[in-house]
């Protein structure tokens, strides 16, 4: 059961990534407006956008997931920062607290890494099941 918990605690942490990463894309002038805005460089999405979206895809599958799941949480962290710092606004309160919250579950997992179901075990060269 614990192969099963594990994925689908990745599939959970990082599908929030995949769909962000992807409305980046479809919303690219937009979101680099609202980058701008906030004092952000509007030419650091691109790397926001493979970050979400290939971060999100690698951690589903498993893949170098430890530092993946590093990276999402500073990620994390910073975009929450830099973007939801307003805590007068409720809504920007939560949302920080959100990214947090998602950095903590980030943390958790880059301790764990994803042991069973990834492509992190195929490379490894394990056989046995735990």
């Amino acid at each position: 059961m614990d192969k099963f918990l594990n994925l689908a605690g990745r599939i959970l942490l990082a599908h929030i990534f995949v769909i962000s990463g992807y409305g980046k894309i479809a919303g690219y002038a937009g979101t680099q407006a609202y980058m701008v805005s906030k004092g952000v460089p509007g030419e650091l999405l691109p790397l926001a956008i493979l970050l979400e979206l290939g971060g999100g895809m690698a951690i589903i599958a498993g893949f170098m997931t430890r530092w993946t799941a590093l990276a999402l949480a500073l990620f994390c962290v910073v975009s929450g920062l830099l973007f939801h710092w307003d805590l007068g606004d409720q809504g920007q309160t939560i949302n920080l607290m959100k990214n947090f919250a998602l950095a903590g579950g980030l943390l958790l997992l880059a301790q764990a890494g994803a042991p069973l179901l990834s492509i992190d075990r195929l490379r490894s060269g394990e056989t046995k099941s735990s």
